[in-house]
């Protein structure tokens, strides 16, 4: 594959800024992280030449599907997409997107952090550009690019716990807490209690949602204790559990935030504790 531009690779530019505010999270640098933000949701905004891209090569670098002629069906519709494209004002924008970067977040390492997908980017990316040109593309690179998407998208895929995202934006927090949760607090956290965090993220701006998974996960931690309880013989666990189960009972599921999660995260690890999790 020859050499390109990876300033102008909408899906490795999208990670990057992602590392960008993950790293600033860590570092509790909440300005910085916003204002990764504000150019994603100025530059990434639905309606957009960057969007309508960015959307194509995100559905390439992250769905995978059963087989090759469904695989080849995507192929299809994301080179029609593809030729949709405005192309002089997709430019425009990149540019507009590449200055934001290189202007307002002066981080001399942006460019640098790891992508681990970034073959598979690049590929995208290549691949894009040739269906651009249209007739005047070369067969035998789009050809090349077209298998090695093919192979990818029958490709497994880790899947991201199981909590689904509800737009882009949301997709952004979702991967945004879970790189903050891996990287910072690795095995210190069970899987339920990194659900907890990953749908605070995503459902924090869609509270009724919210209240119905805290709402599920009370009745549900109430359900598995009574259980645990009725068939443990030990009288110093049993008080344990209904210590803890009254804990669960005040909790509320409403008005959610940092202080009330925290209080669900320790209900969870108590919960684990008892039932020898």
């Amino acid at each position: 594959m020859s050499k390109h531009n990876k300033k102008r690779n909408i899906g490795i530019i999208y990670e990057l800024l992602l590392r960008h505010i993950s790293n600033a999270l860590i570092e509790n640098n909440k300005p910085k992280a916003q204002k990764a933000l504000n150019i994603i949701e100025k530059r990434f905004k639905k309606g957009t030449q960057v969007y309508k891209e960015f959307r194509i090569a995100n559905a390439l670098a992250k769905s995978t599907v059963s087989g090759t002629h469904i695989a080849a069906a995507i192929l299809q519709e994301a080179k029609q997409g593809c030729r949709n494209l405005n192309l002089s004002s997709l430019e425009k924008e990149k540019s507009a997107l590449i200055k934001d970067i290189n202007y307002k977040l002066n981080d001399n390492h942006f460019y640098y952090r790891n992508v681990p997908e970034y073959t598979t980017y690049a590929t995208i990316q290549s691949l894009m550009n040739e269906w651009k040109k249209g007739d005047d593309s070369n067969l035998t690179s789009m050809i090349e690019y077209e298998k090695k998407i093919i192979d990818w998208l029958i490709q497994e895929k880790e899947e991201n716990n199981n909590v689904e995202p509800l737009t882009e934006h949301d997709n952004l927090i979702f991967k945004l807490m879970s790189e903050k949760i891996n990287q910072k607090y690795q095995n210190q956290f069970s899987q339920e209690q990194k659900n907890i965090i990953n749908s605070y993220a995503i459902l924090n701006e869609s509270p009724e949602k919210l209240q119905n998974f805290l709402s599920d996960l009370k009745n549900n931690s109430i359900k598995s204790l009574k259980e645990f309880k009725n068939k443990n013989k030990n009288k110093v666990i049993n008080e344990k559990i209904e210590m803890v189960l009254n804990k669960i009972n005040v909790l509320r599921t409403e008005s959610v935030d940092d202080e009330l999660i925290s209080k669900y995260l320790t209900i969870s690890k108590l919960k684990n504790e008892l039932r020898g999790e």
